[in-house]
This record gives structure tokens, sequence and C-alpha cells, in this order.
């Protein structure tokens, strides 16, 4: 298996994926903890993956998406951005909008 169809197999099998540093329980940059906590925060249940412990993944993510940086949100196979984008979604309402309309919450 390459590592993109790691990653899409990642994304397929996760209703809501976050590619981080760290996991949720023990994140390694706040950034990753920011986008983490805010998941939290609104009860969605989702997968962190660590792309600390895996090279390949930690670039592979980053071309998979055309995005330069660590954290990606994925939802139902959407990419949806990093952690500015995630928090600036946040405080507008339209996070917890996007996640009821796909009824994760």
């Amino acid at each position: 298996m390459t590592i993109k169809e790691k990653i899409q197999n990642l994304i397929d099998t996760n209703e809501v994926c976050l590619f981080m540093k760290g996991t949720p329980e023990n994140p390694q940059c706040g950034f990753s903890m920011a986008a983490s906590n805010i998941l939290k925060h609104l009860n969605v249940a989702f997968k962190g993956i660590n792309v600390l412990e895996d090279d390949n993944l930690r670039q592979g993510i980053k071309d998979f998406s055309d995005w330069p940086t660590i954290p990606q949100l994925y939802i139902k196979k959407e990419f949806i951005g990093g952690s500015d984008i995630v928090k600036e979604m946040f405080e507008k309402g339209e996070l917890k909008s996007l996640l009821q309309e796909k009824k994760l919450i």
C-alpha cells in the first residue's frame, strides 16, 4: 500500500479525521492541540492520526491535500483545512453547522 493509499483509506474509513502532531490525548504542538480541543468541545467523535510516528505520512498528507501545514481536518472525506480555518469556522459557528448538517453531532 502506498502512502497515498494509506491516507485515502484513513479518510475513507473515519468520518472525522484529524492529521495532527501527537494524539488527541497528548498533542505535540499548539496548533494540533487547538484543533483537537475544538473537536472535543463540539463532542464529535474523531480519529486523531499522529504524523510524528511516520515521516512518510507527515510529508504524504501535505502532498495529498496540497496543504503545507499540520494539523489537517477531513470531515466525511472532504478536506476542511488547517488549525486557523478550523478555529475561524468554530468561532463563526460554521464548524458546528457543518457537523450537524453531516449528522455527526
